[in-house]
């Protein structure tokens, strides 16, 4: 049987991205000989006004970042209106190298109450989207090399029809809440609401407010930011004139500890 294989993500800084489309291009070269693949992005806020809808002859890998130990809740509205009709489903998420604490069960939840049946399941590392030290220039080519043996092991277990089962895994029900950083003395700090500044290096250029996730930064003057912050890093990251940053105690706080605290290589988990 040919299956129709599609890669669907939110990737702000393009490390989700690569993993996905990386599973995806495998598979599909795997199982119909080529390396053709639909492409749907769900990153910015105009390709998630309409819902998708996936059969029987559909694989789809979805793949989201983590944030704070779960899946993105500015995505849960989305990804509830995606709906599948027997379609078989690969559920990857990528973190900045902490956790991915219940973000990866609680994308398998999803995707399996809404018409999916996950086959496997996959945590893989990208750079932290706080950091340009954290994780740096992951997933990188020992993660791809992993993302396409992930992607023979897929072929495998699908040439069997009587192995096609949903999986478990790892992770917590109920889910534990979104991970909370904290200051100096142990205490809770909220940086939700914690915004990108503009330096004077700013040309205008608008590329933070084409690549903002949310439409967050104002389409005339790059320096205001009349929405949410998802602190996704598209801004800071992708600025050519290093322009964007930010100045919050309790961020930068929070981004040192992380990077001392977890700079240790962690690997790739695979559920098949």
């Amino acid at each position: 049987m040919d299956w129709k294989v599609t890669a669907m993500y939110f990737s702000a800084t393009g490390t989700t991205k690569k993993i996905i489309v990386g599973i995806a291009e495998k598979l599909s070269e795997n199982i119909n000989g080529e390396r053709e693949v639909t492409i749907q992005d769900f990153t910015l806020p105009v390709s998630r006004q309409e819902p998708k809808h996936f059969t029987e002859k559909d694989i789809v890998v979805f793949g989201v970042p983590v944030y704070a130990g779960r899946v993105p809740n500015v995505l849960l509205k989305y990804l509830n209106s995606i709906t599948g009709k027997g379609t078989l489903a690969i559920a990857v998420t990528v973190y900045g190298n902490r956790n991915y604490d219940d973000a990866l069960v609680e994308l398998t939840d999803i995707l399996n109450a809404n018409g999916f049946t996950v086959i496997a399941g996959g945590a893989f590392i990208g750079e932290h989207s706080f950091s340009k030290t954290l994780a740096k220039d992951r997933p990188d080519d020992q993660d791809m090399a992993i993302a396409g043996e992930f992607a023979n092991q897929l072929k495998v277990k699908l040439i069997d029809q009587n192995n096609v089962n949903p999986i478990e895994v790892r992770g917590n029900r109920p889910y534990r809440y979104y991970y909370i950083p904290k200051n100096e003395h142990g205490e809770s700090v909220d940086i939700r609401k914690v915004t990108p500044k503009t330096n004077d290096r700013c040309t205008n250029c608008m590329v933070c407010a084409r690549l903002c996730p949310m439409g967050s930064i104002d389409n005339e003057d790059a320096s205001k930011v009349t929405g949410i912050c998802i602190k996704c890093g598209a801004c800071v990251k992708m600025c050519p004139v290093n322009a964007k940053y930010y100045d919050d105690a309790n961020y930068i706080r929070h981004k040192e500890e992380l990077e001392v605290d977890f700079f240790c290589r962690r690997e790739p988990e695979l559920f098949l």
